[in-house]
């Protein structure tokens, strides 16, 4: 979908559904008209008017009169192209269902699977709904494709944080408005108390983990695997795995580690910053410990670098984060135990997870099949950029940096491993 660049929009009519917070899909919109796409938008609340503006479509109906109001809209407005984030929300999980009947083309963005410089844009899904072959074979059929220069973003929490708080708090006043509307996640005035919180903590773990990076790069380096936990409501939890919550993934690792890693061996569970001002598993974790007798050999952290402990671990589980393909990148031997577009043979361990803590040492991730995996992931889905922080310098409204590759789009091969058939079931 992005190998043509914005010019392959050119001509289309174009419908965007819920974006990132802010005001990426306007400024999206406006690049889209510029190459002569007719554009319409649809607010569903609040946060959606203020950053869509007047002119959108709004959605003011109960989520039961959804699916016809859309099925109506693409026939009414001869929809081409319908452009979405995230793929797993109600609203666009009923929208992905319509538009696949009427053959209109889906494209959904999602934060970059290579991070920190790029978002995702795929066709039809992402994550495990994505296209993306699952056979070492494909990508060691392509003639190669180079990696490809990327422009910094720098650091963009500051202007994630303002978006937010701005498309929270207008949710919340115009409410009345949108009195029907069901956010896909809790859309309520404690958030605020809970990013504050969420600063607070992080200043507290900076003071009493102030230690720990240097330990766990000297003292337990190559002794101990590395857990990073997700967001306790994200879509690859609740959508992309078989387990019902982040602790029931915590408690699964922690019984098959207690059981079958090697003595001496420690386990390092690190929380993910965007959770930090909703949950806390330490008290848990010490229970845990104190049941599976671990004394010593659990270690809970927060906002350590990351690229530093997977150089210095043993080797990393996820459940299916993009955390996962910065494991590989840095050689970092990797099981996976829910379900992820990059799990097949050759890039990560395909044993099972008891069988995984002692044959880790031995486990090589193959560096050729990888760097062809990447650089395809690159070509095809990711766009240099960000939803929330403009790369100085470039034309675009949004600010992203399209890798146009028309020179070298010939040798990208189709995908006879995966087809669009398996996407949503």
């Amino acid at each position: 979908m992005i190998i043509d660049g914005l010019e392959a929009f050119s001509g289309k009519n174009i419908l965007l559904l819920q974006g990132p917070v802010g005001p990426f899909f306007r400024r999206f919109a406006t690049d889209l008209r510029r190459q002569g796409a007719t554009v319409h938008a649809i607010n569903f609340n609040g946060g959606d008017w203020l950053f869509n503006g007047k002119d959108a479509i709004n959605f003011r109906s109960h989520p039961r009169e959804w699916r016809s109001f859309f099925e109506n809209l693409l026939n009414d407005l001869d929809i081409d192209i319908v452009f979405l984030f995230g793929d797993c929300r109600p609203i666009h999980i009923v929208a992905h269902q319509i538009a696949t009947q009427y053959g209109v083309q889906i494209g959904v963005f999602e934060e970059g699977y290579v991070r920190p410089n790029f978002i995702t844009l795929e066709k039809n899904g992402v994550n495990n709904h994505s296209s993306a072959a699952r056979e070492a074979q494909f990508y060691f059929s392509q003639k190669a494709i180079p990696t490809p220069k990327e422009k910094q973003v720098g650091y963009a929490f500051p202007q994630m944080m303002t978006w937010a708080f701005l498309y929270y708090v207008c949710s919340l006043l115009l409410k009345p408005f949108f009195w029907h509307y069901r956010h896909h996640r809790r859309l309520h005035i404690v958030e605020g108390y809970i990013w504050t919180r969420s600063f607070l903590r992080k200043a507290y773990y900076r003071i009493t983990e102030r230690n720990m990076q240097k330990k766990l790069t000297t003292t337990l380096s190559k002794q101990y695997f590395l857990l990073p936990l997700q967001v306790y409501n994200d879509a690859q939890i609740h959508t992309h795995s078989d387990f019902a919550t982040v602790e029931t993934f915590i408690r699964h690792v922690v019984t098959s580690f207690s059981k079958h890693a090697p003595l001496g061996t420690h386990l390092v569970i690190k929380h993910h910053p965007m959770d930090r001002g909703y949950n806390d598993y330490s008290n848990w974790l010490q229970q845990l410990e104190f049941l599976y007798d671990l004394s010593g050999r659990v270690h809970y952290i927060h906002d350590q670098h990351l690229p530093s402990l997977l150089d210095h671990a043993i080797g990393t589980v996820v459940v299916n984060s993009t955390v996962g393909l910065s494991a590989l990148l840095h050689g970092s031997p990797l099981k996976v135990c829910g379900r992820a577009m990059y799990d097949f043979k050759g890039l990560t361990y395909q044993g099972t997870l008891d069988e995984f803590w002692r044959e880790a040492p031995d486990e090589k991730v193959d560096g050729k099949l990888f760097d062809s995996f990447r650089n395809y992931l690159i070509a095809t889905t990711q766009i240099n950029g960000n939803f929330y922080k403009r790369i100085k310098g470039e034309k675009a409204a949004t600010g992203l940096s399209w890798i146009a590759l028309k020179n070298g789009a010939d040798s990208i091969q189709p995908n006879k491993f995966r087809s669009d058939s398996h996407i949503h079931g």
